[in-house]
């Protein structure tokens, strides 16, 4: 049987590594907002919704 203490520190591990995967993804994602919204004010357009040729094919194809 394993010790105690080896199952804690591989269960820290594996929480260590999940956090950081996580706070990456926060990371990345908060980047890409900030420059979406940048570039939006910057060019003046709007980040609302949009019909656009990929979203009607996307609504042709969900008819039943």
């Amino acid at each position: 049987m394993k010790s105690p203490q080896r199952k804690l520190s591989r269960r820290g591990f594996l929480l260590a590594v999940g956090a950081g995967g996580a706070s990456a993804t926060v990371a990345l994602v908060s980047k890409d907002g900030a420059q979406s919204s940048k570039s939006a004010v910057v060019t003046g357009e709007s980040r609302g919704y949009r019909l656009t040729e990929h979203v009607q094919n996307y609504y042709r194809t969900t008819k039943v």
